[in-house]
């Protein structure tokens, strides 16, 4: 497994190892031990897989309090994956990175806690999953607008399919500092 930093801090792109032949494939996606020793300190308690078509913006979505850190990764397909560092006090506050994600590397994006997340499907349709280490928890699921100018995220479809609830997140600077997650060192 080759594990690469983002410039986020926290924030990994790792690459686990596959094993292939004319069968097909095998690999690995989550061994405890394994990520710990790699810089993957969070212990999941949820396993999420969504399913999208081309266009499709999901995010970008966080929880406060319940922070969830997350390993996300595309089963099949291909999507643009993005994490925002939300948390007040971070050097990094309003910072976004992002990477692409497809069924075919495999690769996964670990988002700690702290961070809101999104993605948008730049194939025909993509299976997306994700580990998060807290439960889904509607009365504290807040959300950053997608378009953000502050963020300047340089989404790749230009006019994305998002849902009626994505589409009222305000911006970052709208949101009450005392409701995000707060930066410790």
């Amino acid at each position: 497994m080759i594990v690469t930093p983002t410039p986020l801090p926290g924030v990994l792109v790792v690459e686990p190892k596959m094993f292939g032949d004319g069968r097909g494939y095998f690999l690995e996606t989550w061994q405890e031990a394994r990520y710990r020793e790699a810089g993957i300190p969070a212990e999941f308690v949820q396993d999420n897989v969504s399913f999208s078509r081309r266009g499709v913006l999901r995010g970008l979505h966080f929880q406060h309090p319940g922070d969830q850190a997350k390993l996300v990764t595309v089963l099949e397909g291909e999507v643009f994956d993005v994490a925002v560092d939300v948390r007040v006090g971070s050097p990094h506050f309003g910072k976004s990175t992002s990477v692409v994600l497809t069924g075919a590397s495999k690769r996964q994006l670990f988002i700690p806690r702290g961070f809101a997340h999104g993605f948008c499907v730049t194939s025909d349709t993509a299976l997306f999953m994700y580990k998060c280490s807290d439960p889904y928890s509607p009365s504290t699921e807040m959300g950053v607008a997608h378009g953000d100018p502050d963020l300047a995220i340089a989404w790749p479809i230009a006019d994305p399919a998002v849902s009626e609830k994505d589409s009222r997140y305000p911006r970052l600077r709208d949101i009450d500092p005392a409701r995000l997650p707060r930066y410790v060192t």
